[in-house]
């Protein structure tokens, strides 16, 4: 049994029941929060004064045409995260004395990729544009 504080109570649940409860019952799931800058009130006011200003460079009708472009990087050898690439030995291993073809996640230093690029306006957006390599 594990004993989990819900402030300035204690009660005794296993683990198990705790899950049901939050899973089945309340009908909660855990999500990872994510990094983003925190914005104070001058931030926003100052975003919202560049937009404003921006917009009035434009008349009504213009601002349909105005198009907003991006281009994403995709690589073939993903990112190597160390938290997820774990080797397991016996315990009483020590790391030196591990084959260092098994401790090591090698990459290409210059692995292939493949550029897209899109436009997104108020009218719509493009289809998405591969560019070929080396353009």
């Amino acid at each position: 049994m594990c004993a989990y504080n819900f402030g300035e109570r204690e009660t005794r649940l296993s683990q198990r029941t705790v899950c049901r409860i939050i899973h089945d019952d309340l009908k909660l799931k855990c999500v990872k929060k994510r990094r983003a800058p925190q914005l104070t009130a001058v931030n926003q006011e100052s975003r919202l004064q560049r937009c404003k200003k921006l917009l009035s460079k434009f008349s009504e009708h213009s601002v349909d045409f105005i198009w907003f472009t991006d281009e994403k990087v995709f690589t073939v050898a993903p990112p190597i995260s160390a938290q997820n690439d774990r080797l397991y030995v016996p315990s009483a291993t020590l790391k030196r004395n591990v084959d260092t073809k098994r401790l090591l996640r090698t990459r290409p230093a210059f692995s292939r990729s493949l550029v897209v690029s899109v436009a997104v306006s108020k009218l719509g957006c493009t289809e998405l544009f591969f560019v070929e390599p080396g353009v």
